[in-house]
């Protein structure tokens, strides 16, 4: 997971931003994966009574995190027959 995401941040002169506590605005170029994974740690999926499914929305970090690993944002997106998204 480092390995990818570094590489993809170099390769496109970026950085990440909000990884840190406190200093939302701190950025780094050698992101750890705890710091990574720990930004999807707000996430909830809800299973409502009426068999709705639902689960939070994906923040801009997030789905730049997904990005620089290559991994599809629809991941993180509910989509079953008779259930909504």
């Amino acid at each position: 997971m480092e390995f990818v995401v570094r590489q993809a941040l170099l390769e496109t002169q970026q950085s990440l931003a909000g990884l840190y506590d406190g200093n939302p605005k701190r950025k780094t170029d050698r992101p750890s994966a705890e710091k990574m994974l720990k930004a999807f740690c707000n996430l909830t999926l809800y299973f409502l009574p009426d068999s709705t499914i639902f689960i939070t929305p994906i923040n801009a970090l997030q789905k730049q995190i997904l990005s620089n690993m290559k991994m599809p944002k629809s991941l993180y997106q509910v989509d079953s027959v008779g259930r909504s998204t």
